[in-house]
């Protein structure tokens, strides 16, 4: 099956080999290594290669501005730092995998079929999530985007400028979307609802994506020797911090919610020396608005610091007639999930999407541990091939 040689050939790039996970941040030289790959498959099947204002590629079969709107399939291929292997690439390899199945078949689309790879879906990088596809929807101000930085200090426009795309074209790109009649994103799940499922279907279809966001917090102290400084004259701001993370666990069970602070910088980051600063970073979601902002709010209160809101989703529902339709064609489960995905940023932007997640038995995600069987990963491959045959 071409699933299997292109999973070997994506298998090494941007491997560590000491997590045995994979750091592919967006704008660096795995993630054109990531992006050549791509472009090269999509040219040994006659697919022509655009790249729109954000930098997110579309291969398309068929003239979507003559022919279209298409049906897009396709993901992303970054990850988060030492994350698994499936999340994202499962969805391109499968999408390409799938265009072979039909081809083989001699079926031919009757409207114009695109595969997307989306750019900086996981925000490793720069912090934002899904940045690819909030730009070209209008979900981030271009400026904005433009002035992220990453822990280096390079910004967002100066990795664009590096790795050859031009950062002044950053925007909406209305041209782009116009080409989209529907989009459907296969995704390895990242939880347990599939193979915790009475049936164990190995393909399930997703309902709704959570609401979620990302907060940053500020907690200042004043810096001292560790040695010499008594407790009492003390001013450690990463006391604060602990109290923000068990407030964020206590939050989180208090509203059926999630919360997690799992990025942090320290200043000056120094064995002996009491911290003058922390910066944190809060992620919480669930499937209530009003639950996740509670959360928010009471982490802040107990770490004494104004949440600074990075990004924010809000709950977003799939296309329901699309979503009842594949669930249908498919005998699959329909379940919601917590992870955000570029899906959601289409369906949020009017756009008809639908997502299909393949069994996980793990259960775990962002993690080496991250895995889906060969023989499922097959079976998404023939579910998204009936999709296609249903909807292009």
């Amino acid at each position: 099956m071409t699933f299997d040689a292109m999973w070997a050939d994506l298998h090494p790039v941007g491997r560590d080999s000491r997590s045995g996970g994979y750091r592919r941040f967006a704008w660096t030289a795995e993630d054109a290594a990531l992006r050549e790959w791509f472009t090269g498959e999509a040219a040994a099947r006659g697919l022509d290669v655009t790249s729109d204002r954000a930098g997110n590629l579309w291969a398309w079969w068929g003239d979507p501005d003559a022919d279209g709107p298409g049906l897009v399939l396709g993901s992303h291929l970054d990850s988060v730092p030492d994350g698994g292997a499936f999340d994202g690439p499962l969805g391109v390899v499968s999408a390409l995998a799938a265009l072979d199945a039909l081809r083989e078949r001699g079926w031919t689309p009757g409207r114009p079929l695109g595969i997307a790879v989306f750019a900086d879906e996981e925000g490793a990088r720069f912090g934002i999530a899904c940045a690819g596809s909030r730009i070209i929807t209008g979900a981030l101000d271009p400026d904005r985007a433009r002035s992220l930085a990453d822990a280096d200090g390079t910004t967002v426009a100066e990795a664009m400028a590096a790795a050859g795309h031009d950062p002044a074209q950053v925007g909406p790109d209305a041209a782009t979307l116009a080409r989209v009649g529907t989009f459907v994103e296969l995704h390895v799940e990242q939880g347990r609802a599939l193979v915790d499922a009475p049936d164990k279907a190995a393909v399930g279809v997703a309902s709704a994506i959570w609401p979620h966001g990302r907060w940053r917090l500020d907690l200042r102290g004043r810096a001292d020797h560790a040695g010499t400084t008594r407790l009492e004259d003390r001013d450690d701001p990463m006391l604060h911090l602990a109290d923000a993370v068990t407030a964020a666990r206590r939050a989180a069970r208090g509203h059926d919610a999630l919360a997690t602070i799992g990025k942090l910088r320290v200043e000056p980051n120094g064995v002996n020396a009491i911290p003058s600063r922390v910066t944190a970073w809060l992620d919480a979601r669930g499937p209530d608005e009003g639950d996740v902002r509670a959360v928010v709010a009471a982490v802040a209160a107990a770490a004494g610091s104004e949440p600074v809101e990075e990004s924010w989703t809000g709950p977003t529902a799939f296309d329901a007639g699309l979503r009842e339709r594949l669930a249908a064609l498919l005998g699959a489960p329909v379940l919601p999930t917590g992870a955000g995905h570029d899906a959601g940023i289409l369906a949020a932007a009017g756009i008809p999407a639908a997502m299909l997640f393949v069994r996980n038995p793990t259960g775990v995600s962002h993690s080496p541990d991250e895995h889906a069987d060969p023989a499922d990963c097959h079976r998404g491959v023939e579910a998204l091939t009936r999709v296609v045959e249903e909807l292009g």
